[in-house]
Formats: C-alpha cells, sequence, structure tokens
C-alpha cells in the first residue's frame, strides 16, 4: 500500500507528448502487433485526407529491408511550414509535436477528415525511435526530423522543387513496442481496401524485405470491394446482380454495395471517412434498418408469406455481404482508435437514403427479389427448425444443468467460471492419462472420441447433427451463433490438449475452425487456448528434459557435454504419458505452457481469408496459398 502525504507536490504534470510515452494504450491501444500497425495506419489516413477533398490521387507506402521502418508519400498539398501565429513555430513542428494539433477542425482546410482527433501524428512522432518529415511546398523541400517525439532542429528548406506533396519515414521505439517488425500482407490488404473506397486513387506499395513493389487500384470502387469479400469468402449468391447506390447529402456521402449469399452469417465491411469501423456504430445500425424494412415491405405488399413462419430481422440478414462507406463531415467516434462510430443523426440518414432506393430495386428487379424472398423464407424455417435441436446445447445454470451434460465429460468440482478449466483431449486413452492426472477440482476434461467436423465446409444442420461438436458445446454451456451467451460459459479456460504431432495439429486445426465460425466471442474473450505437451523426452543421467518439438529438442542437444550419453523417447500419443507426468509438464498451472489463442482486429480480414483458403472447399485456393506461404513453414512434420 502506498504511504505519505498527498499534497500539491504529489501532482506530475507531463509535458509535451510526454504523456504519449508514457501510457501508450490511450492513444494506440496498446503496445502489441495492433498498436504498431495504428502509427502506420494514422499516417496513411492523413494521406487518404487529402485524396477524400480532392487533393491528392497517389500514395506510395514503403517498408524497409528490416520491416521496421516505413515510409508514407503522397502527392497532395504538402504540410504547411509557415510560421504558425499562435506558437511562433513552423506549422510543420507544430502538427507533429502537438497533441489536438490540425487543420481539420473546421470545415476550411478539409470538408471530411479521418484524423478528426488530431493526435495522429504527433502520437507517431511520440512513440517513434526516428521520424523524418519532408514537405514538397511553395516551390521548395522543405525537411524536419525528430528523435522520441522532439526535433533534432528547425525545419529545414533545400533544393527548389516541382509539384507539391509529403512524406512522413518513421521507425517505431522498440523500447516501446513488444515487437516493431511490421507484417507486410497485413499493410497490403489495408492499402487496397483504401483504394476499394477512393476511386480513383493509386496506392503503390513497396516491400523491401521481399524484393516486390505492388500498385493497387480499383475504379469500381465498393462494387468491387463486394466482389472481393464474396470471393474471399467463397460465398455463393442468390442472385448475380447486387444492390450498389452512391448518394452525397449536406451532411453525408455514402456508398454501398450489397448481395445475399448462401452463407449463414452476416457480414458488413463498414468505414467511415475510409477508416474501418470495427465494432459498427450508427451506421451500421441505419443500413440494417433500412434493409430490414425494405424487404419486410416487398414480402407484406406481395403477400409472399402468408403460411410460412414469421420472418424477422435475423432472418432477412442471414446471408447478407456489404460493404458500407460514409463519408461524415464531424464523425464522433467512440475512443482514439476508432472503432465506432457514435453520431446518433448518421443512423436516420442511412436509413433514409437507403431504404427507398433498395425498396425501388427489388420491385425493378424481380429475378433478384424472388431469390432474395425464396433466401429469407429458408431462413425463417431453418431457424423454427432448429430452434429445438439449438436449445438443447444452451445452458441452464451451472449445477442444475449437470445432469444433461455429455457422459463422457469427466467434469470438475467447482462450478466458479473463472477458475474452471476445460481440457478438450483427443481419444479415450489420452482422456484417460489426463483425467487421472487433473486437478479434479478446477480441471474438467472432455475426450473427442469421433472424427471433428470442418466447419467450414458444414451445414448449421450438420453441426448440429454432429455429436463430438454437440457434447463439447453441451459442456461449455454457452450456446453457439446466435444463441451464444457468455454468462452461461461454465468455464474461464478452454485448452485444447492434443498430441505434439501432425494429427494432433490437425485436431486442433478443426476445432480453432470451429471456435472461429461459430464460437468467435470465446476468442475474443480470450477463453481459449493451446496446451504444449512434450513431444520428446531427453535424458541424461538423473536428468530429465522435455521438448514440445525437434527444434527444443535439438538445443537440448546442444546443450549436453561432448559425447554424452543419453535416450530420447518420442511420445507417440498423450495415453503413452504417465498420468503424474501429465500433470507435472502439461496440467499444472504453475508449471505449464500454454497459447492464448486471439485474432487482432487488425488481422481479421486476413484470418478470414486464410480460414477460407486453408479449411473451405476449394483446393485450388488451398494449393495457392500453401504454395504462396510455404516459405515461412516451421516445424513441418513429415
Amino acid at each position: 500500500m502506498a504511504t505519505g502525504t498527498y499534497t500539491a507536490d504529489s501532482i506530475t504534470v507531463l509535458e509535451g507528448l510526454e504523456a504519449v510515452r508514457r501510457r501508450p494504450g490511450m492513444y494506440i491501444g496498446g503496445v502489441d502487433k495492433a498498436g504498431l500497425h495504428h502509427l502506420l495506419w494514422e499516417i496513411v489516413d492523413n494521406a487518404i485526407d487529402e485524396v477524400m477533398n480532392g487533393h491528392a490521387s497517389r500514395i506510395v507506402v514503403t517498408l524497409s529491408k528490416d520491416g521496421k521502418t516505413c515510409s508514407v508519400s503522397d502527392n497532395g498539398r504538402g504540410i504547411p511550414t509557415d510560421v504558425h501565429a499562435k506558437t511562433g513555430k513552423s506549422a510543420l513542428e507544430v502538427i507533429f509535436t502537438t497533441l489536438h494539433a490540425g487543420g481539420k477542425f473546421d470545415n476550411d482546410a478539409y470538408k471530411v477528415a479521418g484524423g478528426l482527433h488530431g493526435v495522429g501524428a504527433s502520437v507517431v512522432n511520440a512513440l517513434s525511435e526516428t521520424l523524418e518529415v519532408q514537405v514538397r511546398r511553395d516551390g521548395y523541400h522543405w525537411t524536419q526530423r525528430y528523435r522520441r517525439g522532439k526535433p533534432l532542429g528547425g525545419v529545414e528548406r533545400g533544393e527548389p522543387a516541382r509539384g507539391s506533396g509529403t512524406t512522413v519515414t518513421f521507425t517505431p521505439d522498440p523500447e516501446i513496442f513488444v515487437d516493431s517488425t511490421y507484417d507486410a500482407n497485413l499493410i497490403a490488404e489495408r492499402l487496397e481496401v483504401k483504394t476499394y473506397l477512393n476511386k480513383g486513387l493509386s496506392i503503390q506499395f513497396v516491400d523491401q524485405r521481399a524484393g516486390t513493389t505492388v500498385e493497387f487500384r480499383h475504379d469500381g470502387g465498393v462494387s468491387d470491394f463486394l466482389e472481393a469479400v464474396n470471393a474471399a469468402r467463397q460465398d455463393t449468391r442468390v442472385a448475380p446482380s447486387p444492390f450498389v447506390l452512391e448518394r452525397e447529402e449536406e451532411d453525408l456521402r455514402l456508398e454501398v454495395a450489397l448481395a445475399w449469399t448462401e452463407a449463414t452469417d452476416e457480414d458488413i465491411r463498414s468505414f467511415v471517412n475510409t477508416i474501418p469501423t470495427r465494432d459498427g456504430g450508427t451506421h451500421e445500425s441505419g443500413l440494417r434498418e433500412a434493409v430490414r424494412a425494405a424487404v419486410q415491405k416487398f414480402i407484406k405488399d406481395h403477400e409472399l408469406a402468408k403460411k410460412g413462419p414469421e420472418i424477422k430481422a435475423e432472418d432477412i440478414r442471414e446471408g447478407l455481404t456489404a460493404v458500407l462507406s460514409v463519408c461524415v463531415r464531424e464523425p464522433q467516434f467512440q475512443g482514439q482508435t476508432k472503432g465506432r462510430l457514435n453520431n446518433p443523426e448518421v443512423r436516420a440518414l442511412v436509413d433514409s437514403m437507403v431504404r427507398p432506393r433498395l425498396e425501388d430495386f427489388l420491385l425493378k428487379n424481380k429475378s433478384v427479389a424472388d431469390a432474395v424472398v425464396h433466401r429469407v423464407i429458408q431462413a425463417a424455417k431453418a431457424r423454427e427448425a432448429s430452434r429445438a435441436a439449438a436449445s438443447q446445447v444452451r445452458r441452464k445454470t451451472a449445477i442444475s444443468n449437470r445432469l444433461n451434460l455429455p457422459g463422457k465429460l469427466h467434469d470438475c468440482d467447482s462450478t466458479d467460471p473463472e477458475r474452471s478449466e476445460l481440457f478438450i483431449v483427443e481419444g479415450d486413452s489420452a482422456g484417460g492419462s489426463a483425467k487421472q492426472g487433473r486437478d479434479r477440482h478446477i480441471q474438467a476434461i472432455l475426450p473427442l472420441r469421433g472424427k471433428v467436423l470442418n466447419a467450414e465446409q458444414a451445414t448449421k444442420g450438420k453441426l448440429l447433427e454432429n455429436k463430438e461438436l454437440t457434447d463439447l458445446v453441451s459442456a461449455l454451456g454457452c450456446g453457439l451463433d446466435e444463441h451464444y451467451d457468455p454468462a452461461r460459459l461454465r468455464y474461464g479456460k478452454i485448452i485444447l490438449l492434443t498430441d505434439a504431432d501432425s494429427d494432433g495439429h490437425h485436431i486442433a486445426t478443426l476445432l480453432l475452425t470451429f471456435f472461429y465460425r461459430h464460437l468467435p466471442g470465446l476468442l475474443d474473450a480470450g477463453r481459449v487456448y493451446l496446451a504444449c505437451p512434450p513431444l520428446y523426452k531427453v535424458s541424461h543421467g538423473k536428468e530429465n528434459y522435455w521438448a514440445a518439438d525437434d527444434r527444443q529438442r535439438d538445443a537440448i542437444l546442444a546443450k549436453l557435454p561432448k559425447n554424452a550419453k543419453y535416450t530420447i523417447t518420442r511420445f507417440k500419443g498423450l495415453g503413452e504419458m504417465p498420468a503424474k507426468l501429465l500433470f507435472e509438464t502439461t496440467l499444472d498451472p504453475s508449471r505449464r505452457r500454454l497459447l492464448r489463442v486471439c485474432v487482432p482486429d487488425e488481422d481479421r480480414p486476413y484470418t478470414d481469408h486464410t480460414v477460407s483458403d486453408l479449411m473451405g472447399k476449394e483446393p485450388e485456393a488451398r494449393f495457392k496459398f500453401i504454395m504462396e506461404e510455404a516459405y515461412s513453414a516451421r516445424d513441418i512434420d513429415i
């Protein structure tokens, strides 16, 4: 407990950008991979603001050979370098050293902008080991350099220059970030999205590490984006013609493309001023309301569902894929990372723009309307038919539900979810060892006896018929898909305990695919883990060493004395391991090693694409992915 007096002398005032360096999570969400890439997104978004306001048409992003330095260049107006009247400093220096400084707080310099908070450039500067700004403006090159947020000198005027624009080159500070190496695939995907959202924009991505240069340009806009989303998801549309709309009114510019597919989920990719809003917001709410109302009106006016089940909003949204991009003059984001739009007026604006035109689209395109209505009615029938089956996998209460739990579940004594752990193991033999070796007070064991279904290829009906998966969901107690309720989850940790070989990895992959597609809330909450059982035991004298893979085994052998005598035991499966040994190496909370499975927001599109390619029905996509990524594979079990 802190002691001492609390007086005026206890108050700390952080000057300049010191607060950003002291508490970076308040500005970029964290110092992990997502936070690292957020620095680049801020600089790219500043360049995009020039594009959205008609002052730029080309952006070049360069990643250095070591993957730790980024450069963003645009052909916009160039950041002003003249003296700022209030501060007496160059406007360039003010922008890069002062929080909430910029030209986006009124409508004079920018009509719409993503960098509304005015913290982007200065925060990037504060969290960079080095940063250099080069400006082409007023006939000259202008340069200023910084180190950890502090200028190394004033703005220098260089050689005469043609045209205008800004180039920002920065190296994130390794003292702040856990890993300061950028992901080229993630960058390329984000940049391509920007070109979908800005017709006519060209973005060149130069990856010096891989020695590649890629040019992105999509003149079809959100319509092209929707095509790419459907292709990546390998979804089949129920009708070939999508609904596409572009509208602009006094306070809002809107672009939307949507279509219905045979998929069972809804996928809306939304953006505000080209910034992805992962957590949705009022613009998404407006679109959902417009779609619901337009489709229900069409069904009611044409009396198409008189004898069928009641049509609900979830039936209309099932299989809907959409790309929604809005430009708002004064967006109100939730937090500095801008993950959700909060402007209340935007919901009504989007609804009023989309609803009448979607109604008109359905009236004028009978074949599309018929296909959509058929899709909606089928979804309603499927919902009604699966209600009884789905209810069987919902948890009632932590205690009363025990009678309905799978018979093969070896449950724990504790009913406190935060203390309880569920180990999902493959086979009865492994389940037996785990059952004997566990701490039965807090650790439950669920052995899987049959084949785990590939959830990427299976229908909802097939999933509900698969005993292994329904037993798993029953044990978890939280339901799945639209019935998921985190409050009913019976275990705080769900741990996949499979053999440390390729077969075990395959089973873990199938289970993770199921969680990703049907229980994403568990991944978002950080509830899913991979256990790390040893594959090898190296015995030297009286000492035993454990290795999870070939590399760890070789590292252990390299440390043994030269000509030392040793024996290596390779475990064919967890069932071979004595219960006591399994507890000591894999189950004991004080000694084990667990890997938490999570999908950062920035990685979701790439992860979705990867799961579709590897686990989907198209062998060509799987082969292409393997050929492209084989060079980076590790721990291959041949």
